[in-house]
């Protein structure tokens, strides 16, 4: 019986074994036609035959939208380059992957020094780690200012040739679509999207989206003249001068001024951030110098006092880096986030924080909901009034669980200081021994 079912077994193999080949042969020969061979052909000459960094940079993109912890970050810097890339996904993913990366390399070397510096106080890491994430924010932000920067800096040349297009051709649209054929420049995909604008069956409507998704307000000012001098016609002024060239020319003198501004803050507030952090970097260093100095000083930096002065400076600092970068911020592209479904809007649905939030609301037709209203409406802020209150009491709920923390920590230490404080001696400078 055993030998019977191991010649079926064999039968079986070798049955199996003559099947894949008929299939392998099968399989080659419809490969082989001549639309599948022209396929062939022109994957072969887009192939790289050694490690290429634009695939590395395909790749490193997606895996940082997979990773919960950069992945805001990485969604945050898309937001902001796919204004200029318009409808480029290649080039959106390289740019935003480019910044990821050089942000990465800067900042597993620093959180890895900070925590082998500060492994012995738990507090200070922690207040550094933090003050990490805002620099290496600050950092990401001057990435991507670069690249709004760079199209404004281009926008100076285009309308150069847009110029001399108009002379040449006297008609808007064939002007910006004759400078929209140099592919080199990342302002063409905007030249392009005007001219789309212009030659669609509704461009008024059009140019109100383009209005929404324009990366600077120049190039909306440029739609807007063009958009009007292709329906109404170009006019001349007193001088015979072509009204719509000399706008051009008011646009461009207005974008110069904004370079300057730009460079000028750029060098102003050149490393200005990172010096406003440099306090807190500090604090231990000239503890233990006061204390290795002055031992009656051991009694204040040991003590609440001591704790809660180094709390305070630790707030101030936060405050000057806050204001540093609100100084710095040349008002370039500035989208914000999710303003359809936000956090704040999540947690309203919620039946029992709605009800909580309800009892903070003012009334409507309230003298203080108007007041209130008005004032979103002034800041031009894309919160609604609920959103705004959910925020508030966010905050104000983390400001008292920080509070308790540092108020039980500051009696903590006073209870630690008080059990093992030394015996008081009366040299107010430690003898060097």
């Amino acid at each position: 019986m055993s030998e019977q079912i191991l010649l079926y077994f064999m039968l079986g193999t070798a049955g199996l074994f003559v099947a894949i080949i008929v299939a392998f042969f099968y399989i080659r020969k419809k490969m082989m036609t001549k639309d599948t061979m022209y396929v062939a052909s022109l994957v072969e000459g887009t192939k790289e035959s050694k490690f290429s960094m634009e695939v590395f940079y395909q790749k490193f993109y997606v895996f940082c939208s997979k990773i919960p912890a950069i992945r805001r970050y990485t969604l945050k810097i898309r937001r902001r380059v796919e204004i200029v890339n318009l409808e480029d996904e290649y080039l959106t993913r390289k740019q935003v992957a480019q910044v990821m990366f050089k942000a990465l390399l800067l900042i597993f070397p620093l959180t890895i020094v900070i925590i082998f510096l500060t492994r012995s106080d738990y507090m200070l890491m922690s207040i550094l780690l933090l003050f990490e994430l805002f620099f290496i924010e600050t950092i990401i932000s001057g990435m991507v200012d670069k690249v709004d920067n760079q199209i404004l800096r281009e926008q100076i040349d285009f309308f150069a040739e847009i110029r001399h297009a108009y002379h040449e051709y006297n008609m808007v649209e064939e002007a910006i679509y004759e400078v929209a054929q140099n592919d080199e420049v990342e302002v063409s995909r905007q030249a392009e999207k005007i001219h789309e604008v212009l030659i669609s069956d509704d461009p008024e409507t059009e140019l109100e989206k383009y209005y929404d998704i324009a990366p600077n307000s120049f190039l909306k000012e440029f739609a807007g003249v063009s958009y009007l001098t292709k329906e109404f016609g170009d006019r001349k002024d007193k001088d015979g001068a072509s009204l719509y060239l000399k706008n051009l020319n008011n646009i461009t003198q207005e974008m110069q001024i904004e370079i300057l501004k730009r460079d000028k803050l750029d060098y102003v507030f050149q490393s200005l951030s990172f010096i406003s952090v440099l306090p807190i970097l500090f604090i231990n260093a000239i503890k233990g110098w006061a204390i290795s100095q002055f031992s009656f000083t051991s009694q204040f930096y040991n003590g609440t006092l001591g704790f809660y002065m180094q709390i305070g400076l630790i707030l101030c600092t936060f405050v000057c880096y806050l204001l540093v970068r609100k100084l710095k911020d040349n008002g370039s592209i500035n989208v914000s986030a999710n303003t359809e479904n936000p956090w704040q809007s999540k947690v309203y649905k919620n039946k029992f924080c709605k009800k909580i939030t309800d009892y903070f609301i003012p009334k409507q037709g309230t003298k203080e909901y108007r007041s209130v209203t008005e004032l979103l409406k002034q800041t031009a802020s894309p919160l609604k009034i609920e959103w705004f209150y959910v925020n508030r009491l966010t905050i104000a709920i983390i400001a008292f669980f920080v509070s308790l923390f540092i108020f039980f920590q500051g009696h903590r230490m006073a209870i630690n200081y008080t059990y093992t404080e030394p015996t008081a001696d009366y040299n107010l400078l430690r003898p060097n021994v």
